[in-house]
């Protein structure tokens, strides 16, 4: 029987992605579908599509800058640590040794060692927005890159969400935040998929007979209105969700999510990022992530947003960059590749960061702590110029001593690869007043 709204225990009736995924292949407004129809529907959006998209790889809990893109050898012992720097494609560029397959992909990267403006705290919210946690908080606070995106520019396709999070989650939530839609309200929120939400998103259990029930399905839809207009929580569902049903009539973002019809050596050459190590809280290492980043890009998503492993390395800070670093030195330089094997490159923007760096001294465990005064941001593709090194530290790698980039302009870079102009687009508070994306411009280098 074709479902709109689940019942929960003397609640009466209640919305869920859940019970919209239930329905099968229809949309808002339609009447019955036939299989023809679907089928016609399909073939009509699956030529190949190119657009302007953006990956945002969070390290949640704040890499250690010194030891991965910005290693300081001149620096006394208690500083310096454990790793030697290796050479790259970019001569004179130098990066750590765990690294040595980005090395090679370094003419098709930026690194960033003079990123500034974070706070010492653990969350994603800079990296997912530019902006802090307090900025308009009294009006929800501000979107998130994804969100904003899906409010200015919608969906490509309508079976495919503009924005997707693939944030695992952690016990420690601040480091599972896919991007939060702030003050634009839950519409505009990433589309988070599950295991469970992939299974109710193929269409492989709808019979004809249950498409065509026409009398019932304009039922349930008259109820549906009727709830949207009385139930502020229903007007506050997923916009791509609630708005056409899309995803169901049509399994390109279910195939999308289904790692089984990728090549076999292309997802050999991501890993799996296991065993998971040094979790804790925080996320795991999936590799297979990145991965999913590129074929959700693939379908049509605009934005993808992910966690990947937990950073933190207040104790054994080498073991955990030998391990976090050597996975992600796999899958980042395997998606650096992949998508400019597939002429993808120039249009999709790759960001690899974290919230803040670690502590230039060593402490008694071998690790480092919280050091928002500098950290680092590896780039890549958006046809920005690559094969550059922005910025730097001084000897200690304590600050910034040459161009400083606040995490505004790195947003505001983001934005120019996406299409949009952050000196003259606004987007309208609950208040109605126009907010800026961003109050700094692009990074020049860059462009």
């Amino acid at each position: 029987m074709l479902t709109i709204f689940g019942r929960g225990q003397d609640r009466g009736p209640l919305f869920s992605r859940r019970s919209f995924l239930q329905i099968g292949g229809l949309g808002l407004g339609a009447g019955a579908l036939s299989l023809a129809d679907l089928n016609r529907l399909e073939a009509s959006t699956s030529a190949p599509r190119r657009q302007k998209a953006v990956i945002n790889i969070f390290l949640g809990g704040g890499p250690p800058h010194q030891d991965l893109f910005d290693l300081k050898m001149e620096a006394p012992v208690e500083i310096r640590g454990e790793f030697s720097p290796i050479s790259t494609a970019v001569p004179g560029v130098q990066i750590c040794e765990v690294l040595p397959q980005l090395a090679r992909v370094m003419d098709r990267a930026a690194i960033i060692r003079s990123v500034v403006g974070a706070t010492d705290r653990h969350d994603a919210f800079q990296c997912m927005t530019g902006w802090l946690t307090r900025d308009l908080a009294s009006l929800g606070g501000r979107p998130s890159l994804g969100s904003v995106v899906a409010k200015l520019q919608g969906p490509v396709d309508p079976s495919v969400p503009p924005f997707v999070g693939l944030a695992e989650p952690t016990k420690e939530i601040r480091w599972s935040d896919a991007g939060k839609p702030g003050f634009l309200g839950p519409a505009y929120s990433a589309f988070k998929p599950d295991q469970e939400g992939r299974a109710n998103m193929s269409l492989s259990g709808i019979t004809l007979e249950q498409l065509q029930d026409r009398e019932r399905l304009l039922s349930s839809l008259d109820r549906l209105r009727r709830h949207v207009d009385t139930d502020p929580q229903m007007q506050a569902v997923d916009r791509f969700t609630a708005g056409a049903l899309g995803v169901l009539t049509s399994n390109r973002l279910a195939d999308a999510l289904d790692l089984s019809q990728e090549d076999p050596k292309v997802r050999e050459r991501y890993g799996d990022g296991k065993p998971y190590k040094y979790q804790y809280d925080g996320a795991p290492t999936v590799n297979e992530h990145l991965l999913l980043a590129r074929r959700l890009i693939e379908a049509g998503v605009r934005v993808v947003s992910l966690s990947y492993g937990r950073w933190d390395s207040h104790g054994k800070n080498f073991d955990l960059v030998r391990d976090h670093g050597s996975k992600l030195d796999q899958c980042l330089s395997a998606l650096i590749e992949d998508l400019d094997f597939r002429g993808m490159l120039d249009d999709v923007t790759v960001i690899a960061w974290g919230e803040f760096g670690r502590t230039p001294r060593i402490n008694k465990n071998a690790g480092r702590d919280h050091w928002p005064g500098v950290s680092c941001a590896l780039l890549a593709g958006g046809g920005m110029r690559m094969g550059q090194v922005i910025g730097s530290t001084n000897r200690l790698g304590e600050e910034a001593r040459e161009r400083p980039v606040h995490f505004q302009e790195i947003f505001a870079t983001l934005y120019h690869n996406l299409g949009i102009n952050t000196a003259s687009t606004t987007i309208a508070d609950p208040s109605g007043r126009p907010q800026y994306l961003v109050e700094k411009g692009p990074i020049a280098e860059l462009l």
